[in-house]
């Protein structure tokens, strides 16, 4: 019942936008069509265009959309509506005929060898899309042997708060909320081996600041950089990259001799041993409470696992125990140069324990 008050909620929000989509462009036109979107924006507002399809006309792809919304109304609102469009179909129209009768329950299926990097993945529907991110950090630190990187999760420092201030050259009680955010786009964005180009348009800002807060960052954390370059080299010499537990990813365009293709690899060399070792010890981490939940003869199951999360159900009864037991295996999933740490919260339901 919810969801459908959502949709119809939805359903009001897409209509709405779409009038004010189209009494911008000055006329009606389905906000689906890349034609009559290319048509209005590059021969009716003589929008400038930005990047051409391979068949040579101007694109309307999504990033292409998100460099015009900087400076003009129609991709903004066109960005807004594809959003809210996704979360109708996918979610709040789809989700109450995938109820089982049998369960009364949204049952999702799990998929062992589909990613890369070697998580689990999910669908119909795919229940694994919201986007949390926390151990890598920890295994970067533990990857680059970065001493500044290893003493602030030892100390249990809030480290997007310690970068912000080493990199904007502030004490710590003076980190704004603005700052901590630009500060974790730059931890998680080094990670993902992002460039100065991309991480100026993360924070909104010139690409020559995005480069001087780069450097910044290594010069604070010189391991960190150390390990992105030999790991690179590595990759180049061996063709693949491997986890902390061994497990390898190739890759065949690291040598190439298109640049795309060849930085693309060397942005997943820099990537995949991070985010490959966190998917290892997570799968690690629910093996281990699968066997202690049982050894512990507790009724508790695990439900669904996301990203760096497991979600459990229990008794009420029970729950004092499991979190115990919980917090013991995952914590021991893996012996790294930092602590890994589980924060547990609990509800009747998932947003009530986050």
């Amino acid at each position: 019942k919810i969801l459908e008050a959502q949709s119809k909620n939805l359903a009001k929000r897409l209509d709405k936008l779409e009038k004010q989509a189209h009494e911008i462009a000055g006329e009606e036109f389905n906000l689906g069509s890349t034609k009559q979107l290319g048509e209005i924006f590059f021969e009716k507002l003589n929008y400038p265009i930005i990047k051409k399809t391979p068949g040579g006309k101007p694109s309307t792809a999504e990033n292409v959309l998100q460099e015009l919304a900087e400076d003009y109304d129609l991709p903004k609102i066109l960005l807004e509506h594809r959003t809210l469009s996704k979360l109708k179909s996918t979610y709040t129209d789809k989700l109450p005929n995938q109820i089982s009768k049998s369960t009364g329950r949204v049952h999702t299926s799990f998929h062992q060898a589909v990613t890369s990097t070697g998580r689990l993945s999910s669908s119909d529907p795919n229940l694994q899309n919201i986007p949390i991110r926390t151990i890598e950090l920890r295994i970067m630190a533990h990857l680059s042997e970065d001493k500044g990187l290893i003493e602030a999760f030892k100390n249990k420092e809030d480290i997007h708060s310690k970068t912000a201030s080493e990199v904007f050259s502030v004490s710590e009680d003076q980190v704004t909320p603005e700052l901590r955010r630009n500060a974790k786009a730059i931890n998680f964005g080094l990670i993902y081996g992002i460039s100065a180009f991309g991480l100026g348009k993360q924070l909104g800002i010139n690409r020559n600041l995005a480069a001087e807060y780069m450097a910044l960052y290594f010069a604070k954390y010189p391991g960190v950089k150390t390990y992105m370059e030999s790991v690179k080299e590595s990759a180049r010499q061996l063709g693949y990259i491997e986890t902390l537990f061994g497990r390898r990813l190739y890759l065949r365009d690291i040598n190439a001799s298109n640049a795309i293709s060849r930085q693309a690899s060397e942005r997943a060399a820099i990537n995949a041993p991070v985010q490959g070792t966190a998917a290892d010890i997570m799968k690690i981490a629910m093996i281990n409470t699968f066997k202690a939940l049982k050894k512990h003869n507790l009724k508790a199951k695990m439900t669904l696992q996301v990203h760096d999360e497991i979600i459990i159900e229990s008794p009420v009864g029970e729950t004092k125990k499991v979190i115990d037991v919980v917090k013991e295996s995952m914590e021991s999933a893996a012996e790294i140069k930092v602590p890994l740490v589980v924060d547990i919260g609990t509800g009747n339901n998932w947003d009530q324990a986050h």
